[in-house]
């Protein structure tokens, strides 16, 4: 980046009318904000665009003030090199206030404009913070909750919520307590009294779902628990299911840097979770200042700055905004390949999955592997492989006790019964779920992930038709969850893991299954879309059709409505 480099960034997605000015040679950032406070519920569209009608305009004169205060150059040349501005998402009303005062600022200025994409601004401040290189981001704020990492060129979508997003699900069950807004302090200082009672938990893959836990907990309410131990049990569960998908991005990309984004991120117990389970991983892990985790126009002109040195510049006519403007329809110019290989020594040093088998021939020499969730002996002795699910201290303990024994019991029952509707599973021979341990056969050669081919990801379309057919779902096939033999058995497919896997008759829980194998070839895979196909294909072969017809609705969704 050039270091004269001067943005005015404006932010205004949602709530936050916010301006800032980033000066690349010093690394300042000023940030001028004026939030939208609701007086109950959530966000109102119409009141949150006349807050932004009013708003920015002010914010942007006291970030024009600062900028020409501080500008050294010559007095006939602008203060700024280039206009940034949240393009999207978010309130469609609110974005068309913000490009309109973007656009109106390039003309005056005579400067440059550049569109950010409000999410990836999220993980690029982390990951300008923290100086890391290769981060999975976790982005968890009012309308959004997911899962991003890089790969050739752009922010690939690993796992998102299939409902609502994190901060919104929170207001949900504030708003019917009668607490006003906004609801995530005060569930944070409830729970400080709270003690823990059960509630529900969802996670599939690396995707989750918020709606039933808030059910649950209005329903807990309702019964006469105590709201702070509602509240207490909240974090608990919810903060654990973003934890854990957050260990789960990490272990399948090999990442070791996690950066966490939005205003949730505010939340010290989630901060904690993420800490600690880094710790463990032997991960770094940054949070960014509460400034950059609110809404802010501050990572907007960061960002926008790299942006403007790479040359992503907008002519006037293509400066609409997009109010579903998804992290993964973003070129990322501003980064080197380097900075975006997984390869060499980043790939020496990549964790392993949950059941990550070295190849054939190992010894006792191996020793364990830790995975996502469980230690993994690689000893071979009798073509042999002990796993054991490992506590997770970052869990609330009998939290972690309930789903280590019923992911252990699941795991042995579905692989199992998947291997007799004719879908190869390592043979289990020996359960202990007072330990949560499991004994299986030593199957494959490598991880599908170190193998992809069309011929063996349409083996697993293939076995995840038998399997929905036969009445249940893996929940977590991925790229690292596939192990795959070359040259011997006809290169055969094996399915393994199925820990998260759950009876359901429901045509959206066989489409989430095929939706989580489908990120996780996105995530991994250098050329993705034959691959893709070819799941489908095999799918089509021996399953039902209203199931990839499923499969693109949810694909068409897209979830990020906003931020919060």
């Amino acid at each position: 980046m050039s270091s004269t480099t001067r943005i005015l960034g404006i932010e205004g997605t949602a709530w936050a009318a916010s301006a800032a000015v980033y000066d690349a040679e010093t690394d300042d950032v000023f940030i001028e904000s004026d939030a939208y406070q609701p007086d109950s519920g959530g966000i109102h569209p119409r009141e949150a665009a006349e807050h932004m009608h009013d708003a920015i305009p002010q914010v942007v004169e006291t970030a024009l003030e600062h900028a020409r205060a501080t500008h050294d150059g010559p007095a006939d040349e602008p203060p700024v090199d280039a206009v940034a501005f949240s393009r999207g998402p978010g309130l469609g009303p609110c974005l068309r206030i913000v490009g309109t005062a973007a656009r109106a600022l390039s003309q005056s200025l005579s400067v440059a404009l550049v569109g950010v994409n409000h999410m990836v601004a999220h993980l690029e401040i982390g990951r300008h913070s923290a100086d890391f290189t290769d981060p999975v981001c976790l982005n968890a704020s009012g309308a959004n909750a997911h899962l991003l990492a890089y790969r050739n060129g752009r922010y690939r979508v690993l796992g998102e919520t299939m409902d609502t997003g994190v901060g919104n699900a929170i207001d949900k069950f504030t708003r019917y307590v009668g607490w006003t807004h906004p609801g995530g302090p005060k569930v944070e200082q409830a729970a400080t009294e709270g003690e823990y009672v059960d509630l529900p938990y969802v996670v599939k893959g690396m995707d989750f779902s918020f709606s039933g836990i808030m059910s649950a907990a209005k329903q807990a309410y309702d019964d006469g628990t105590p709201v702070e131990d509602v509240c207490y049990s909240l974090q608990e569960n919810v903060f654990g299911m973003l934890t854990e998908v957050s260990e789960r991005a990490l272990s399948l990309t090999g990442s070791d840097e996690l950066v966490l984004g939005g205003g949730v991120g505010q939340n010290a117990r989630l901060r904690e979770m993420l800490e600690e389970m880094c710790d463990q991983r032997g991960a770094a892990f940054c949070a960014p200042e509460p400034r950059f985790l609110r809404d802010n126009a501050g990572m907007i002109a960061v960002l926008g700055a790299k942006m403007y040195d790479a040359g992503e510049t907008l002519a006037l006519e293509e400066s609409h905004v997009d109010p579903n403007f998804r992290p993964d329809q973003v070129p990322v110019t501003w980064r080197t390949r380097r900075e975006g290989s997984r390869d060499g020594e980043r790939g020496a040093k990549r964790p392993a999955s949950e059941e990550a088998f070295e190849p054939a021939g190992g010894s006792e020499d191996d020793g364990p592997v830790q995975g996502a969730e469980a230690i993994v002996d690689l000893a071979t002795e009798a073509n042999r492989v002990r796993k054991r699910r490992r506590e997770k201290s970052y869990r609330h303990p009998e939290l972690d006790a309930r789903l280590r024994r019923e992911r252990t019991t699941l795991e042995a029952r579905l692989t199992s019964l998947a291997r007799r509707e004719g879908v190869p599973t390592p043979v289990l021979s020996d359960v202990d779920l007072l330990e949560a341990r499991l004994e299986f056969e030593y199957v494959g050669d490598s991880d599908l992930r170190d193998g992809l081919t069309p011929a063996a990801v349409g083996d697993v379309g293939r076995h995840l038709a038998r399997v929905h057919r036969a009445g249940f779902v893996h929940g977590d096939p991925t790229t690292r969850n596939v192990r795959v033999t070359r040259g011997r058995d006809n290169g055969r497919t094996y399915l393994i893991d199925f820990g998260l896997g759950y009876h359901t008759d429901h045509v959206e829980d066989y489409a989430m299954d095929l939706h989580v194998f489908d990120q996780s070839l996105v995530g991994t895979a250098d050329d993705p879309e034959p691959l893709r196909g070819a799941v489908r294909e095999g799918y089509r072969e021996v399953g039902e059709e209203r199931v990839l017809e499923r499969l693109r609705e949810i694909e068409r969704r897209g979830r990020y409505l906003g931020d919060g």
